[in-house]
This record gives structure tokens, sequence and C-alpha cells, in this order.
């Protein structure tokens, strides 16, 4: 099997253009991964600012057309690794997680970090099947 590497709007753009070691999406043995997500615009791939839940919906939006990109969706996630810079945002970031994956949700860790490069609170990585 071979590996396959997708493009994802903005964000990719981004990356390639810092020169940064990193594929947003990469698909092989059946498995799609995804690399953390901050919430940033795919269209614009400008940081997405506001509150928590502004944040972590645009993580999952960005999550949704990474795996889509790759012929993947969110019902077929495995795991989700969440990173968030404060546990004290667990709740709100339930409130809106539980509303992309409403049955069956993946696995998941929850994850506090101290700081990013960049000014936001959460991204988000994934495991899913092809």
């Amino acid at each position: 099997m071979k590996k396959e590497t997708f493009h994802l709007g903005r964000i990719s753009d981004v990356i390639n253009a810092k020169r940064a070691p990193i594929s947003a999406v990469t698909k092989g043995a059946g498995l799609v991964f995804v690399s953390g997500l901050p919430p940033f615009d795919l269209a614009t791939g400008e940081l997405v600012r506001g509150d928590i839940r502004v944040q972590t919906r645009q993580c999952l939006e960005n999550l949704k057309a990474a795996l889509e990109a790759a012929g993947s969706s969110l019902d077929k996630a495995l795991k989700v690794t969440v990173l968030a810079s404060n546990c004290a945002y667990w709740d709100d970031i339930n409130d809106i997680y539980r509303g992309y994956f409403t049955r069956e949700p993946p696995a998941r860790t929850f994850i506090t970090v101290g700081s990013w490069a960049q000014p936001f609170d959460i991204e988000m990585e994934a495991v899913a099947l092809a």
C-alpha cells in the first residue's frame, strides 16, 4: 500500500509557505491521519478568533473537511485527540463536540497544553477509517 497526502485549502498553503515538515492529512493502510489542526479558516488560512466554543467549532469543521478530503468522514473517526490550553474548557468543548459526534463517538484523549506559537486555545487531530 502507498501513502497519500491531501491538500487542505489555505491551511496546507500556510504549512507549505512556512516550510513546516508536516502534511495536514495522510492516508495509508486503510486509515486516515489528520495532523493537529488549530482553528484556522480553511478558505483564508487566517486564525479564527473567538471564545473556546467558536474555536472548537472551527477545529471540528477542519477535522470534518480533512477527513472528507481523504475520502473519509467524522462517522469513521476512530480516535480524536483534543489539545486545549485550559482544562476549564472541558464542558464548553464537550457541548460543541457532542453535536458533531451524535452516536458512537470515537475514542478520545483530552490533553491540556502550555501554549502554542500563535494565539489560539485548542487544536484537534484524528485517526479514521479510510
